[in-house]
């Protein structure tokens, strides 16, 4: 019961940590400025986080009930109603020749309803599990989607930069083709990759669309909801948090999978255990005072035992259980493999990840930039033609590109380790 009522805080901590989105609804900015503000409105908005939550809470209310007596059986019966052909049938029990209550109440064998409540109680931890799962899932794809328009921002600003360079390009050739240092393909050229750059703004504009309807859906607001530009990403772990290691012990403790499925392991123990208990009988005891006209005359008590006969169903009955034990094990197994497995690939890519954005950053970049530069003066002074230029446009666009996608590409890994993890680094 310990386990359940940490896992329990663990959800409350989960969904009602960093802060109330109550504020962030009554602001004026839309949210979206960072990944936080999305995550606090999902924690509290998310329908689908709330439906998990619901059905956890009514798995923990089925605990009682499951080990609790059923109720009792209170019958009655006539007899003489007529007494002798004297009277008109009468069902008034002074009238009657006599009238019996039977008062019952079933009781199982010693330890079922124990194991009963135990079974409940990893049932709603199960439920737990998977609210702490759901989450885990909404909040990487709310993290990945904004990463991604982050991305798709940064993209549209260095396209609109590469669009205002291509137009002084364009420029400038068409002051060299009619001074006749040049020839008109230049400039033909020069509009061309105008062109294309203007398409792919509608490009990026529709991608931005799509992943704002994204966050609005995962965040419980209208899929045409302002959302404000992400101004920045979040900051990497140190590289001394990120042991494979460290992560893969934090998995085994945390992660919601391994939660569930150990849950069920444990619920299909108690249920071959209950199983086995049915090998014995339960009972039903029965007390029955007799009434003769308006007094209780006599008292009777009663015992019933069902007799267990059939055993061969019962041992397909306990067969069925260890089936289902193993199959349980099995299955937190491969899940522990997969989990394991798909973390060892995210952390290995997100450490190269960060290796390219530093590569890119510390040399290919400010190489590019001097290529351009380079490139552009040589084609003022008629050295380089403009293919040339054009390529070392393309160099130090492609490199500023590559860095915005590495950077992007790390958060994409971050989240998708946290979500194996189950908490945030």
């Amino acid at each position: 019961m310990s386990y359940c009522l940490n896992l329990r805080g663990a959800v409350i901590a989960v969904l009602l940590s960093s802060g109330s989105a109550v504020g962030a609804l009554a602001s004026d900015a839309p949210p979206g400025a960072d990944v936080e503000s999305l995550l606090r409105l999902a924690r509290q908005h998310n329908p689908e986080v709330a439906s998990m939550r619901h059905e956890a809470n009514a798995a923990s209310e089925r605990i009682e009930p499951a080990g609790a007596l059923p109720d009792p059986k209170l019958r009655m019966e006539l007899q003489d109603i007529t007494k002798g052909g004297e009277q008109n049938a009468s069902i008034w029990p002074g009238r009657v020749g006599s009238t019996r209550y039977t008062l019952m109440q079933d009781v199982p064998w010693f330890g079922k309803r124990g194991l009963q409540r135990d079974l409940a109680a990893l049932q709603a931890e199960g439920a737990q599990a998977r609210v702490l799962g759901t989450w885990a899932d909404i909040a990487a794809g709310i993290k990945l989607a904004h990463a991604q328009l982050y991305l798709a921002y940064q993209t549209e600003g260095l396209t609109r930069e590469i669009l205002d360079l291509m137009g002084r390009l364009e420029r400038v050739a068409q002051v060299r083709y009619a001074g006749g240092l040049a020839a008109q393909a230049d400039a033909i050229r020069a509009q061309v990759e105008l062109t294309n750059l203007g398409n792919e703004l509608i490009m990026l504009d529709n991608e931005k669309r799509m992943l704002q309807s994204r966050l609005n859906m995962l965040v419980a607001r209208p899929a045409d909801a302002p959302l404000a530009q992400p101004e920045r990403l979040r900051a990497l772990p140190p590289s001394a948090q990120l042991t494979l290691a460290g992560l893969q012990a934090r998995a085994r403790a945390r992660n919601p999978r391994l939660f569930a499925d150990g849950a069920s392991v444990q619920a299909a123990e108690k249920s071959r255990e209950l199983t086995h208990l049915n090998r014995y009988p339960d009972f039903s005891f029965g007390i029955a005072p007799i009434q003769s006209r308006t007094r209780v005359m006599d008292w009777e008590l009663m015992v019933e035992i069902n007799i267990p006969f059939q055993q061969s169903s019962r041992r397909a009955q306990e067969r069925e259980a260890q089936a289902m034990l193993d199959a349980s094990h099995a299955r937190k197994e491969a899940t522990a493999n997969q989990v394991l497995a798909e973390l060892a690939e995210n952390l290995s890519a997100l450490d190269a990840a960060r290796r390219s954005e530093a590569l890119v950053a510390g040399s290919l970049l400010p190489q590019a930039e001097l290529t351009f530069k380079a490139a552009l003066a040589g084609y003022e002074n008629g050295k380089l033609d403009f293919s040339t230029l054009l390529d070392a446009q393309r160099q130090i666009r492609q490199a500023k590109q590559q860095l915005i996608k590495a950077q992007v590409e790390a958060q994409t890994r971050l989240a998708a380790i946290e979500r194996f993890v189950g908490e945030d680094l």
